[in-house]
């Protein structure tokens, strides 16, 4: 998967991401830059993913299981 990064850095209040764990199984996560990494629930993630103004969007593609489709959105 390709990905081209911003050379500039962006100005951001709220990190989603949905990852998988060495199971398989994902998990999906709010940080706020400095303050904390709180684990959320899925429905929380997709309705953030829908309602709020995403600035930016990185995928994580993992080299053992290609299949598994991960990112990260900013806010």
């Amino acid at each position: 998967m390709k990905f081209i990064p911003s050379p500039i850095p962006i100005q951001f209040k709220v990190l989603f991401t949905a990852t998988a764990n060495k199971s398989g199984r994902m998990q999906y996560h709010k940080i706020q830059p400095g303050r904390s990494k709180l684990r959320i629930a899925r429905n929380e993630f997709i309705e953030a993913y829908n309602t709020q103004s995403i600035i930016a969007m990185k995928p994580l593609q993992d080299k053992e299981s290609p299949n598994v489709f991960q990112f990260e959105f900013y806010t």
